[in-house]
């Protein structure tokens, strides 16, 4: 079978050039290139290639930019023995977001286009929401609000109706899409220790490393006491075991409190339920936050009971889903507000509310490494935190440490 230029082009180098383009930013960031400038024109063009391409070229774009945004998602996979199915978690999501760009293809028409691109950005497949396409914009020109969002939408699209050199004349209105800076909250009065670890997966759930895990986690706490910090902040899970089971570490955590405000991540159990939490000491007191948002298929599984229970049996070995709170929690350190927000819940926009100033983040991305996952996380972090006003501290292991704004 004889296949033209013209096919090649449209089933293979547009929907390439399409998800590169709309995955740049995501690249860059990760190997510390950031352009604005690059950054804008490149999203542009991937907007203005999926208002456009023909219809064939938009699932198979999608279905490259779900591989380039998601491909580490199965990473995780080998911790359960599961590695050979890596590549298929990859295909998976690949395909996921073939069809999710593919609705684009129902409609020749880019106004049409327009309206059905701007509400995917309120889909979720799977209640899995790290794909948000004006998320290409975080490190822009163009600003990233939902209005911003659709009147770029509507301005490339309404190039079609001119011909040749006039499609210009639409374009002459993105500058009311510009956002050039954003106005962070002020640093709070404390002195914050960020404890960044690198951990590999496959170690840091091992008993065997859990007294030199514990004896690791004192002494950095000792050496912030030592720097006079007000504040240390230990990444999610960095006492890998169920604190409230543990009386003579909590005891020694309060005493050390004294001096210094100590907020880490571990595990709680409750009624023969598991909790994913945090724990602040201070000042000998202790104050509980359980994760309030779970991750699709990494702390429950998003499917109906019975595929639910046969998942968790057949994939995760038995285990059960964890459980959370109803609402996230806050805590007050030296009169000063923050959320807590474990891992997930830093990108999810249900954390960032007009009276969340500062929110304390703690993640554990030693899942997925090598990858972009950190990168991902903290171009989303920084997304709902400029566009709430808010500023985030963030400590975690396996890469994504920093404060956020």
């Amino acid at each position: 079978m004889k296949i033209d230029a013209t096919t090649v082009f449209q089933r293979l180098t547009l929907p390439l050039m399409i998800a590169l383009s709309f995955s740049a930013f995501i690249y860059c960031e990760h190997f510390h290139v950031t352009s604005k400038l690059l950054n804008t024109l490149l999203a542009l063009g991937a907007l203005y290639g999926l208002l456009t391409a023909p219809k064939v070229s938009l699932p198979i774009a999608g279905f490259w930019i779900g591989l380039l945004w998601c491909y580490w998602i199965g990473y995780s996979f080998q911790y359960y023995g599961l590695g050979w199915a890596q590549p298929l978690i990859a295909l998976g999501f690949g395909f996921v977001y073939a069809l999710y760009y593919g609705v684009l293809a129902l409609t020749n028409r880019p106004w049409l286009r327009a309206l059905l691109l701007f509400g995917l950005t309120f889909v979720w497949p799977m209640d899995f929401n790290w794909m948000q396409p004006e998320l290409i914009f975080v490190e822009s020109y163009i600003g990233f609000d939902k209005w911003q969002f659709a009147l770029v939408l509507a301005i490339l699209a309404s190039t079609a109706s001119f011909s040749k050199w006039k499609k210009v004349f639409p374009l002459l209105l993105l500058p009311l899409t510009v956002q050039l800076s954003h106005t962070p909250p002020p640093m709070p009065p404390l002195k914050i220790k960020l404890i960044s670890t690198d951990i590999p997966q496959d170690l840091k759930w091992q008993a065997s490393a859990l007294d030199d895990t514990i004896n690791t986690n004192l002494a950095l706490i000792d050496d912030a006491i030592a720097q006079k910090y007000d504040l240390v902040i230990l990444p999610e899970a960095a006492f890998t075991l169920y604190m409230n089971h543990n009386p003579v570490l909590v005891k020694e955590l309060q005493e050390k409190s004294a001096s210094i405000a100590i907020l880490t991540g571990t595990l709680y159990d409750e009624d023969n339920l598991n909790y994913n939490v945090s724990y602040l000491f201070d000042h000998g007191r202790v104050t509980l936050a359980k994760k309030t948002i779970l991750v699709p298929f990494g702390e429950y599984i998003p499917l109906p009971s019975f595929l639910k229970g046969w998942v968790n049996r057949t994939i995760f070995g038995g285990g059960s889903d964890f459980v959370t709170a109803k609402k996230p929690t806050d805590f007050i350190i030296k009169g000063v507000k923050f959320r807590n927000a474990i891992c997930y819940e830093a990108t999810r926009e249900e954390l960032y509310t007009p009276d969340a100033r500062y929110l304390i983040a703690i993640s554990n991305n030693g899942w997925f490494k090598p990858s972009i996952e950190p990168t991902v996380q903290n171009l989303l972090i920084r997304f709902y935190a400029r566009k709430n006003g808010s500023m985030v501290f963030h400590a975690a292991n396996g890469g994504g440490s920093g404060v956020v704004y």
